[in-house]
């Protein structure tokens, strides 16, 4: 290392060496390199540097991209075009400071950034809500609010399964197999529910009334062992639950309506889509199992007292 140290110190004190940084330090304080044939030069410096940008952009693109579409399960070539726009604005203003050096070229080069000033303004409007999708489906790309195969419901309105994700649109598979189109600046602008971010397993509420006649201890307990049977329930209990002794699904009394009583259970699966099954089975099972018992599943009564027409005196 201090062999590197004396060899740079020698060379910097060596007297052609000052005078080949002096002639160097002039050359670029009086701009002899504006002079022909230097600015050929110039001009060929400029044209090598924005090609190296280029393939340097072109390189570091694809390596985010492909990191960025194994995590969302996605195809990197749906974000190709966003590549070759970064790397035409490269070569662009790279080509236009080559062009504005030559001052032969400089009043040409003033008409032409007007006329394009002009397009990119008209061009601009016009694709308004085409660039907003494409902007929106890189924030997505970058900050990953969801990915392929996960679970989302838009504004309480739209559910469906994320088949895949553009620079345009973002696809989703609904419980018909019908695919759902939603465009990047739309889904960027909701509030989405995930149900596969961070932690797929998923809490469902399931829900049955009993009448106020009911053994409610035994109701509770049949929905318990009902539930926790089927295959698509876990035990998803902390270690203290367990040390207290509850059972792995909850069952409480949640509401005292007008002609029944409402129990809910709180049922833990792996999956959303094991949750939806899981509902649909005890939907069965539990009127079936509560009919086996005695249990009384009841209904809305109504008293309708009808009043005799008034009699007319003569």
């Amino acid at each position: 290392m201090l062999n590197i140290i004396f060899l740079i110190e020698g060379l910097f004190n060596n007297a052609n060496t000052r005078l080949w940084l002096k002639q160097i330090n002039r050359f670029i304080a009086k701009k002899e390199y504006l002079d022909m044939p230097w600015l050929l030069l110039y001009v060929l410096f400029i044209l090598i540097v924005t090609i190296i940008l280029a393939k340097l952009f072109e390189k570091l693109f694809d390596k985010i991209i492909k990191r960025s579409a194994r995590k969302l399960h996605n195809d990197p070539t749906n974000y190709v075009f966003l590549k070759h726009f970064g790397v035409a604005i490269i070569y662009i203003f790279g080509f236009s400071i080559a062009v504005w050096s030559i001052p032969a070229l400089r009043a040409i080069s003033t008409s032409l950034l007007a006329g394009a000033g002009i397009l990119a303004v008209v061009v601009g409007f016009a694709s308004q809500a085409a660039l907003a999708n494409i902007v929106s489906g890189v924030f997505i790309v970058i900050f990953r609010p969801f990915s392929v195969k996960d679970h989302l419901i838009i504004d309480d309105t739209t559910f469906g399964v994320v088949e895949d994700i553009t620079l345009r649109h973002t696809v989703l598979r609904n419980q018909e197999n019908r695919r759902i189109v939603v465009p990047n600046s739309l889904i960027n602008s909701k509030v989405i529910l995930n149900s596969h971010m961070n932690d797929p397993k998923i809490c469902k509420f399931i829900e049955i009334t009993v009448a106020y006649d009911t053994d409610l201890d035994h109701a509770i307990s049949i929905m318990q062992d009902v539930i926790f049977s089927h295959p698509y329930c876990i035990d998803n209990r902390t270690e203290e639950d367990k040390k207290m002794g509850k059972h792995p699904v909850m069952v409480k009394v949640v509401r005292l309506e007008a002609s029944a009583i409402r129990l809910r259970a709180w049922a833990w699966t792996y999956s959303n889509t094991q949750a939806y099954e899981l509902t649909l089975d005890m939907n069965k099972q539990l009127v079936e199992r509560f009919r086996i018992e005695n249990i009384q599943i009841p209904f809305p009564i109504q008293t309708l007292l009808i009043q005799p027409p008034a009699t007319s005196e003569d």
